[in-house]
């Protein structure tokens, strides 16, 4: 079970007009590409959509997932995996980040990412959730929030996430055809975590999930 089902499952409260592709084109799509790349991105956008469709790890609400035939994604662009270098936050304090609801969660700020996007210089943080290190699974995730010039638009307003692990060189490999939404972009039941201003891209990512149309 991914990450994100255990941390937002705990943190709980007790379509534009391009055509997207569903579950069996991705698979069409596995099967035709020669790309390793290309080929680990699609068979990241099935996971997904195999989790939303699932009763079990999807955050969907009945009255969604119950018609639900694909997450709507960008074309994979392997212009969007880039290689991030690392500079560590030695001596960082443990520090609440705020979520959408009251129940705030201990994070620490692990390092910054540099890198080179859309022939643009930037930089993001990245963070550990300091109760989900604890477990042995989850020892060396990093969590990586940002925000970018589609929120609002061709994606969700409040940002996207991007699951990382520890690297054991100074440098990340950072796919921005992985990032997806908050839970609480489709059920308000869901504590997810506000991406913090400082993690705000000044350009489009035009990789990953893009925003839920609910009326699809």
């Amino acid at each position: 079970m991914r990450y994100t089902v255990f941390l937002f499952v705990m943190m709980l409260l007790s379509c534009n007009g391009q055509k997207k592709y569903h579950t069996n084109e991705v698979e069409e799509k596995i099967a035709a590409t020669k790309s390793d790349k290309l080929k680990g991105i699609l068979e990241y956008h099935k996971k997904l959509n195999d989790e939303y469709k699932d009763a079990k790890t999807s955050p969907l609400p009945n009255k969604y997932r119950k018609d639900f035939e694909g997450l709507d994604f960008f074309e994979p662009d392997t212009n969007y995996v880039v290689k991030a270098r690392l500079e560590l936050a030695l001596g960082a304090t443990p520090f609440l980040m705020p979520t959408t609801t009251n129940q705030n969660q201990e994070y620490k700020l692990y390092g910054r990412l540099f890198f080179k996007l859309n022939g643009k210089d930037l930089q993001l943080e990245v963070y550990q959730n300091q109760q989900l290190i604890k477990q042995e699974k989850y020892k060396d995730h990093l969590f990586l929030p940002f925000l970018d010039n589609t929120n609002g638009k061709e994606t969700y307003g409040g940002g996207r996430y991007i699951e990382l692990s520890e690297p054991d060189e100074d440098f990340i490999m950072v796919d921005f055809n992985r990032a997806y939404n908050p839970y609480c972009a489709y059920s308000k039941k869901y504590s997810c975590p506000v991406v913090p201003l400082v993690n705000t891209l000044d350009t489009e990512v035009r990789a990953g999930v893009k925003a839920f149309n609910k009326e699809h």
